[in-house]
């Protein structure tokens, strides 16, 4: 397994270069290849098609979730491609391998009731509790990835052009505009992270928009909770997280008529496909309106 470690390690460097994935998904992508090197106990460059198609009816026999299995194959998919095109293996076989067909899931999103109350649940004048106002403010005012959240930093904001430069999938920049609300809340948190950065004399060697209160930049993991924090406070029972807000200013765009190509522009999504999503929220939406307003829906007629 010697040489299959240095192929993945080498596999992960390469796709980090390319891509610039974040670390969550680059662990994810190394746990998925161990995985399958275990179950298959042979080298890349014995592996056959047989053997990728017997991995991927073993998981499905555990009982694992299709998108589970179906990102697995597709990480598996990938190795191999690099593996044949930088010539260590003369024949791709996960390229015969078919995709598992997985009926597209509708993305969860709050109500306007909802995500107005989870926003504005931080209203203390602390640092901490600032920062969480604005973090919240950008996640649904601006509909960034948590990913692209933790990345910002102190010069990608211009509160007087109201502009936020973010860096997405692949270190690919998009500029996007921030609401009046979210330029306030950015501003009153900088103010008092202002006043801490001075208190505790932080040196930062880079300048992170979102710290601790010891002065290091906040991690996904981090922001996940803070999501999840205020929405228990604000009573939201089902489970969400930083995309369910990205999912929700969206879908609330749509919802108010904005065109699916600004919504493409504004996520940063590189195929429109991704983004055509929306459309079925915004029909579901339509339709649970007409079931509560058309009288021929009334059962009393």
């Amino acid at each position: 397994m010697t040489e299959t470690l240095t192929y993945i390690n080498n596999f992960l460097k390469y796709i980090k270069l390319q891509r610039g994935d974040s670390p969550h998904t680059l662990r994810a992508y190394k746990n998925d290849l161990k995985e399958f090197f275990n179950f298959a106990n042979l080298e890349p460059k014995q592996i056959d098609s047989m053997i990728i198609r017997g991995f991927i009816s073993e998981q499905i026999l555990k009982g694992k979730a299709k998108t589970t299995v179906s990102r697995k194959l597709s990480t598996i998919r990938s190795f191999f491609a690099y593996l044949y095109n930088e010539g260590i293996i003369k024949i791709n076989p996960a390229r015969v391998v078919s995709s598992l067909k997985i009926k597209r899931k509708i993305p969860k999103f709050l109500t306007v009731d909802d995500a107005f109350k989870l926003v504005e649940a931080p209203s203390e004048d602390k640092f901490t509790i600032q920062r969480d106002r604005a973090i919240l403010e950008l996640l649904y005012g601006c509909g960034i990835r948590v990913s692209e959240l933790c990345g910002l930093n102190l010069e990608d904001i211009d509160l007087k052009e109201g502009l936020i430069k973010v860096r997405g999938k692949g270190n690919k920049e998009r500029i996007i505009p921030a609401g009046q609300k979210a330029k306030e809340a950015i501003k009153k948190y900088l103010a008092i992270r202002q006043i801490l950065r001075i208190k505790k004399n932080f040196h930062d060697q880079e300048t992170p928009l979102f710290i601790n209160n010891r002065g290091n930049r906040l991690s996904d993991r981090q922001i996940r909770r803070i999501v999840e924090k205020y929405a228990k406070v604000v009573g939201v029972l089902e489970k969400i997280g930083p995309h369910t807000l990205r999912h929700t200013f969206a879908s609330h765009l749509l919802m108010e008529g904005a065109d699916l190509r600004v919504i493409q522009e504004l996520l940063g999504h590189s195929s429109l496909s991704t983004t055509q999503i929306y459309t079925h929220i915004d029909l579901k939406h339509l339709i649970e309106i007409y079931d509560k307003s058309h009288p021929l829906t009334k059962e009393d007629i």
